[in-house]
């Protein structure tokens, strides 16, 4: 053991069992790469600090909820017959939006005094990014993360720009595309050697959040569009392993089931795998696979210098379809804002604001400078895409 690993404390070691190796796979990658196929990361995984600690807590999901409790203490309970004694941590965002749209007065004004509240800490993490230098000249950001899908989120981004905005910070905030259970999927397509599109039109993808597990074959679709524009989930496991308490190496091992069982319904399907695992995960990732700050969240302890998650993925699983795997791992929020790739074109300097237990971010730059039209105005490539042919499973066992 390290002299740093000695000096750790016992319950940051305490499930550093059989996994805990510093081997590389036998195909040798780089892994949280800055400079990729369509654009280079600038950063990610920024952390901006006060008096208070980190400012990206304000803006994390909880936060809103956070701000829903505070204005539900000052109304009598009879005020509030929908929300009723509800508990704070079973609140869903489909209940806040029932709330906004049928709620009583009390229960409509709460919600919308608690998205005033959210769009202005959300306001103000933007603002104080963009005054970073590797956040300079961002003129757009995507925001994703489990939070946009609710209607309520919805309004609170669109209020964050306008405060934004008012305060003369001229910036775009758009929602990702691809509902959050699949943009994280998606984006790992853009980690994939362009080497494996001249052969194989389907991939494993896995994202990993703090509540959440998700595995998925993306179909590819580079007949209709080779900047993989048109690239869909066509099978996805999700498990919630946030329910379950657990160490690391037995997320390990279902995150291992759910891929497998992925792989043998390809078989099953006649569904040409290419041999590569693209993977998101939270926290700054080394180019050797390991993971240096940011996967607190996670089930045990994911950072120490003797873990290696691409190692032990591809350790489980060696080949694919007879052909040696290559997994690839970065930030979850830089897989996840890769996503919307296809669809920034138009502008050189962008973004990801990603909204879950945490608040993940990644700043991007395009490698093909925008075109421009003979007006001087650049070209958005906002197409509209459909699904293709998507399945969600159960987890699978472990």
């Amino acid at each position: 053991m390290s002299t740093a690993e000695k000096t750790r404390p016992a319950d940051a070691r305490r499930d550093d069992s059989r996994r805990d190796e510093a081997a590389a796979p036998a195909t040798v990658v780089v892994h949280g790469a800055e400079r990729l196929t369509a654009v280079t990361v600038d950063a990610c995984n920024s952390q901006l600090r006060d008096e208070d600690g980190f400012i990206g807590d304000r803006a994390r999901r909880a936060a809103f909820f956070e701000a829903l409790e505070r204005g539900r203490a000052l109304w009598p309970a009879d005020a509030l017959p929908m929300l009723g004694d509800t508990a704070l941590d079973a609140i869903s965002k489909k209940q806040v939006d029932e709330l906004l749209e049928n709620g009583s007065p009390a229960e409509q004004a709460l919600v919308l005094s608690a998205v005033e509240d959210y769009a202005g800490e959300l306001a103000t993490v933007i603002r104080r990014l963009l005054r970073t230098k590797d956040w300079r000249d961002t003129r757009r950001i995507a925001i994703g993360g489990g939070l946009r899908e609710g209607r309520f989120a919805q309004i609170a981004v669109a209020r964050a720009q306008m405060l934004a905005r008012a305060a003369e910070c001229d910036i775009e905030l758009t929602p990702i595309r691809n509902h959050p259970d699949e943009a994280g999927l998606i984006g790992a397509a853009h980690l994939a050697p362009s080497w494996m599109f001249a052969s194989f039109d389907n991939i494993l993808a896995v994202d990993i959040g703090g509540t959440n597990m998700r595995a998925g074959i993306v179909k590819l679709s580079l007949e209709k569009a080779p900047d993989l524009s048109r690239a869909r989930v066509k099978e996805m496991e999700l498990w919630r392993h946030a329910d379950e308490e657990m160490k690391r190496d037995e997320a390990i091992d279902g995150l291992i089931a759910m891929l497998k069982g992925l792989i043998a319904h390809a078989e099953e399907e006649k569904i040409s795998l290419a041999p590569f695992i693209g993977v998101g995960c939270p926290g700054k990732i080394l180019a050797d696979g390991g993971i240096e700050t940011g996967a607190q969240n996670l089930p045990g302890n994911w950072e120490s210098s003797r873990f290696n998650l691409p190692h032990a993925l591809w350790e489980a699983i060696p080949e694919i379809g007879g052909r040696e795997t290559v997994v690839v791992l970065h930030n979850d929020a830089v897989v996840q804002g890769l996503s919307e790739a296809p669809f920034m074109q138009d502008v050189e300097h962008w973004g990801v604001l990603t909204i879950g237990t945490g608040l993940g971010n990644a700043r991007f730059t395009n490698r093909t400078p925008p075109k421009e039209d003979a007006a001087g105005d650049a070209k958005s490539k906002g197409k509209e895409t459909g699904k293709d042919g998507e399945k969600e499973r159960g987890k699978g066992s472990k």
